[in-house]
């Protein structure tokens, strides 16, 4: 399956969702931008490291790839999608959206 566009209102429903499998939420930002917030349950891979850390990642299981905005998880998608990972979706607005639209209590920077 090609990358996918994922709204934060869809991501929020399937993780609210107990009879959908839950996704890797990948987040690809900074260190420091992590520590200021990030999602529950995510796993943290900084995009610089990506290439050298694709090994653990699971191509087997629906990978949600999360940024500030979506655009360095869009870039980090496509490397994957070209590195054979099969599913996967671009979160849409990033953790940005996710703050502004689903919880406010996620801090905006």
């Amino acid at each position: 399956m090609p990358m996918q566009q994922i709204s934060v209102q869809t991501l929020d429903a399937w993780l609210r969702d107990d009879t959908r499998s839950r996704p890797v939420l990948l987040d690809v930002r900074e260190d420091v931008e992590f520590g200021i917030c990030h999602l529950d349950g995510s796993q943290h891979i900084p995009m610089h490291e990506i290439t050298q850390r694709t090994n653990e990642l699971d191509d087997d299981v629906p990978l949600v790839v999360i940024c500030h905005h979506g655009m360095r998880s869009m870039q980090v998608a496509v490397f994957l999608e070209r590195n054979g990972f099969d599913t996967i979706y671009n979160l849409i607005g990033g953790i940005d959206a996710w703050s502004r639209e689903i919880d406010p209590a996620v801090p905006t920077y």
